[in-house]
């Protein structure tokens, strides 16, 4: 089995995986919140959260208040949803698809039979998952990512959950920001800590 590589990107430190849990959790959270719910000091949240802004996993708003008062800064999970997009992740969705269709041009045997839409996702996903220290293997008739051998399977036991819960709307927003049929279902493991498989599944098209 091959030896799983460094472990980067968003998920690298646990600390940020704390931080993407409470935003995941819960959107519009303030610095204090965070430090609350963490135990994070103040300086090591703020500079965690940049990070995950300048990545494309977090974004930010300003509160809109209607009573006096300094208005405080807000921190929500880039879900790539129209309120929770991020122009960051809007160009590396762009980007992947260009260099995907660049692959495919120069290797046919490259392309995938599930259409242009569902295509571009995968190359978006598949560029989060090498950026985040993964080597995903993709099949696109059983819809799943295989992640073996999971980078994180060196940790702790008891921290998997909160991980792959984290990653799995990690990878689910960059779904969402790509647009189309494919959603993130589920993180598959086995008594093997190093086995990992997510599960994608394709939207039925509504009748007409």
């Amino acid at each position: 089995m091959a030896t799983a590589g460094p472990v980067c990107g968003p998920i690298s430190s646990f600390s940020r995986v704390q931080l993407l849990h409470q935003v995941q959790t819960r959107p519009q959270r303030t610095i204090g919140e965070l430090c609350e719910a963490t135990g994070l000091h103040a300086n090591t949240v703020r500079e965690h959260l940049q990070r995950l802004i300048e990545g494309g996993y977090v974004v930010q708003t300003t509160e809109h208040r209607t009573t006096r008062g300094r208005p405080r800064t807000l921190y929500s999970a880039a879900t790539g949803e129209a309120d929770a997009s991020s122009p960051i992740a809007r160009d590396k969705v762009t980007a992947a698809a260009r260099r995907g269709d660049l692959l495919r041009r120069v290797l046919p045997a490259a392309a995938s039979a599930l259409g242009r839409d569902a295509t571009y996702q995968l190359d978006a996903l598949i560029e989060h998952l090498e950026e985040s220290g993964f080597e995903p293997v993709v099949d696109d008739e059983q819809l799943t990512v295989d992640l073996s051998p999971c980078p994180h399977a060196a940790g702790r036991a008891e921290d998997r959950p909160m991980l792959c819960q984290v990653h799995l709307g990690l990878m689910q927003g960059v779904l969402t920001e790509a647009g189309g049929p494919l959603t993130a279902e589920a993180v598959r493991t086995t008594a093997v800590p190093a086995d990992c498989t997510v599960q994608l599944r394709r939207a039925e098209l509504s009748a007409a």
